[in-house]
């Protein structure tokens, strides 16, 4: 007799007609252009290109699949956001801290302009200055000025040198501990004598005591003159040497002047204008004072354009897929002499994606940030500060020597971070930053409408891929097929999967198959062979239950009725695939104290929304059984050859099922499973996974064949999520195998015991029902357990 709450066969599988989507193949189906069926999330994501404001970088939640950061790259393009002007940014030797690069920053197209400018100017210092510097002229005018020098010193030293000879002495150079050094020493028979001559002749008697004394206070006399010429001589040549100096540089000065000033005239930037300004003095510098051997102009005055820029206004969209703490930076690339590592310089440093941003739109995964060490860290650092600092101040680079210290980079960036809602929920709670500099989210849901408007998303979707991979065309009846499919991943009333990667995997295998059969179209059974050989490839773990369960390892019944024995239902995951499985969950019970005890979770083997659940059954037992006394049994639930773990509410209906059964000693149908969580009142709840339970116990009982008295029990929420496979169906539509829908424990249990569960009145339940002989059992355990005290 069939049950009120029994589905018909057409309830347990929607369909689509291929009739009904317009056309015939979908050569006539134009391919989609951007996201469809998510606009909250797409006006969500549009609010954060156009809004310039701080911090409105946006999280993108929810949005999977391999192609995801290429289709918000094409939000971005198909935006077409502006910027009002764009940068370029330039490093340039720092002459007085060579390890601190300064920046100049230009307009787009400015860059390397004036890298180029700064390049002949280079040439001009090292090849056109050095020669005028040799010419006829400079070198003429060079030596007027040591003749006029010349001059000036003999003007100083004749009359010294007059006076000298003419008191028989005379000026005499000389090698001593102090180096050269000029003396004045007597003359003797027109010989002028060092100290060591002098000294001979003194002792040798040809000098008398007189003529000594006289000659050694003369010399005394003129020594302190001679320093006095000396200093004079000094000054005039210091003088000199000045002026020759200045000249040099003046005419140094002038030939930079108007190299210089042709290059300032092309720029209107005061950091330019600076820049040359010390670069003169530099050049100066290395000319006349510090005579550096490894002057190498070119190279010093080079300019670093990190990143050039087109003149327009299109904002720049980088998608960086590997965003390492050096791709999102950049680097300074080392350099090394015969002797190792040396200091980097300027030329040496490279921008990375923050910098190529600029302006734009940096596209980021949110979990491939979060396992590159230091990466999260310098993204809010840069987004908070607005600087870029190529090389941070924690990082020793390269190889233990003295890093650069580039100037900070100001920068404008958008982060449009893509992520799951795990992650989000994480940085939310956890990182104080993360709210203040991503105050956008863009929220993709994961299910579209399943209306025409959905099918009309689908199919021009699977014609996007179809161009996409050059894949045959497809029947409308092939669509459908997806369609349907799409209906099954997502297990929703009315909705289809959001998921399109999925769906894009059954589309290419389909087009394996119908080419491996030689067809020049894709048909509905090559979609539902695809579908099927992706089911096989992860079905290992199913095919081997049925096997355990074929030969009598697995002991699980299909038939006959049991008294506190009912088949509960699971799942189990193989990546994307889900398979389900029957579970035994038997009970036991007797007088006693100790209440209703979860065997599971005194093994240690069960989750806590198990456990909840099983505190849920217990005050489900007191609701439905209210006597007047204390409940006084001791029960235990218990999964039946189950060695692993166990999580999830969806059995506690099936549990409370079993635990009245074994109280009433009622059998209950082996043939009919269950699934579906319980409240405290007995109503049922909506659970995961239904299709592929509900698939799983009809395997199961196909295997000894099927007796038209067997089918599952799910809640009446979950009867529009069903998408059963189509042999299922079709052993509904033949009365094989049922599906009842229940919205409460009580109908459930009808259907198990096949008799009435009882309505409560007044306190109490008719005798002959379910519930009624419960509540006798139960107050029969009272007395027994008073009698016995």
């Amino acid at each position: 007799m069939k049950h009120v709450t029994q589905l018909k066969g057409s309830e347990v599988r929607w369909h689509c007609d291929a009739e009904k989507l317009g056309f015939k193949n979908t050569e006539e189906v134009k391919p989609v252009q951007g996201v469809v069926g998510q606009n909250e999330a797409v006006d969500a994501l549009r609010f954060a290109i156009e809004c310039r404001a701080f911090g409105q970088n946006v999280y993108v939640r929810g949005l999977s699949g391999t192609g995801r950061m290429s289709m918000v790259s094409d939000i971005l393009k198909a935006s077409q956001p502006q910027v009002e002007f764009k940068k370029e940014h330039c490093y340039v030797a720092n002459f007085e801290q060579p390890d601190r690069p300064k920046l100049i920053t230009l307009m787009a197209g400015k860059g390397h302009q004036f890298s180029q400018a700064m390049d002949e100017l280079a040439v001009f210092i090292a090849e056109d200055l050095r020669e005028s510097l040799d010419s006829e002229a400079m070198a003429e005018e060079k030596s007027q000025a040591e003749d006029s020098l010349q001059k000036s010193i003999k003007e100083i030293t004749e009359p010294f040198e007059k006076e000298l000879k003419q008191q028989s002495l005379a000026m005499l150079n000389i090698q001593s501990n102090q180096g050269a050094q000029t003396i004045v020493v007597p003359v003797v028979d027109g010989q002028a004598l060092d100290p060591k001559s002098w000294q001979e002749k003194v002792t040798a008697g040809d000098i008398s005591e007189a003529q000594e004394k006289q000659l050694m206070e003369k010399q005394q006399l003129y020594t302190r003159q001679l320093e006095e010429v000396s200093r004079k001589v000094n000054e005039v040549k210091k003088v000199g040497i000045n002026d020759i100096r200045t000249l040099m540089e003046q005419y140094v000065s002038e030939q930079l002047d108007v190299q210089i000033q042709s290059v300032k005239s092309h720029f209107e930037s005061a950091e330019v204008n600076d820049f040359l300004d010390e670069l003169k003095q530099d050049v100066i510098d290395q000319y006349f004072y510090k005579k550096n051997k490894n002057y190498q102009p070119q190279e010093r005055y080079a300019v670093n354009v990190l990143i050039s820029r087109s003149p327009d206004k299109k904002c720049p969209i980088v998608t960086e897929r590997v965003p390492s703490l050096q791709n999102l930076l950049g680097s300074i690339e080392s350099k090394w002499s015969e002797n190792g590592p040396v200091m980097a310089d300027h030329m040496s440093i490279t921008g990375g994606s923050l910098l190529q941003a600029d302006g734009g739109f940096l596209v980021l995964d949110a979990r491939d940030l979060m396992i590159e060490p230091g990466a999260w860290k310098i993204l809010k650092r840069t987004l908070k500060n607005e600087l870029l600092e190529i090389v941070p101040a924690e990082m020793n680079w390269p190889f233990g020597q003295p890093s650069l210290k580039p100037e900070p980079i100001p920068v404008s960036i958008r982060v449009i971070l893509l992520g799951d809602a795990g992650l989000y929920y994480l940085l939310d709670n956890q990182d104080p930053d993360f709210p203040e500099l991503f105050k956008v989210l863009s929220d993709f849901d994961s299910v579209i409408d399943r209306n025409a408007q959905g099918f009309k998303h689908y199919s021009a979707i699977i014609a996007k891929i179809i161009q996409e991979d050059n894949l045959h065309p497809f029947t409308a009846g092939a669509v459908a097929a997806l369609i349907e499919h799409g209906a099954r991943i997502c297990a929703q009333k009315d909705k289809l999967t959001a998921r399109f990667s999925r769906i894009a995997d059954i589309a290419r295998e389909a087009h394996y198959v119908a080419c491996k059969d030689n067809h020049q179209e894709v048909k509905t059974e090559h979609v539902s062979e695809a579908i099927r050989r992706t089911k096989r490839r992860a079905g290992l773990p199913a095919r081997k239950f049925l096997e355990q369960l074929a030969n009598g390892t697995l002991n699980i019944s299909t038939s006959g009725a049991q008294v506190g024995q009912i088949n509960g239902l699971a799942v189990i995951h193989a990546g994307p695939i889900v398979y389900g499985f029957p579970s035994r969950i038997t009970a036991s019970i007797g007088a006693g104290r100790a209440g209703v005890i979860d065997i599971e979770g005194k093994a240690g083997k069960s989750g806590s929304i198990h456990t909840k659940g099983f505190e849920i059954l217990g005050g489900l037992l007191r609701h439905m059984l209210p006597l007047k006394h204390p409940l006084t049994f001791s029960a235990s639930v218990a999964f039946e050859q189950s060695y692993g773990g166990i999580d999830g509410d969806s059995a506690s209906g099936a549990e409370f099922c079993c635990l009245i059964s074994e109280l009433t000693q009622i059998p209950i149908n082996q043939g009919i499973s269950m699934t579906g969580a319980i409240d405290q009142h007995g109503l049922l709840q909506a659970i995961g996974g239904v299709n592929e339970k509900i698939e799983g116990f009809f395997d199961a009982c196909a295997l000894n064949g099927l007796n038209g008295q067997q089918g599952v029990i799910i809640p009446a929420s979950n009867a529009g999520d069903l998408m059963l496979r189509p042999d299922v169906q079709q052993a509904c539509i033949d009365g094989q195998f049922h599906i009842y829908a229940v919205d409460n424990i009580s109908q459930a249990m009808e259907v198990l015991m096949a008799q009435p569960a009882g309505l409560l009145v007044d306190g109490a339940y008719a005798e002959n029902t379910i519930m009624g002989k419960a509540m006798k059992k139960a107050s029969q355990f009272w007395q027994h357990v008073n009698d016995k005290s």
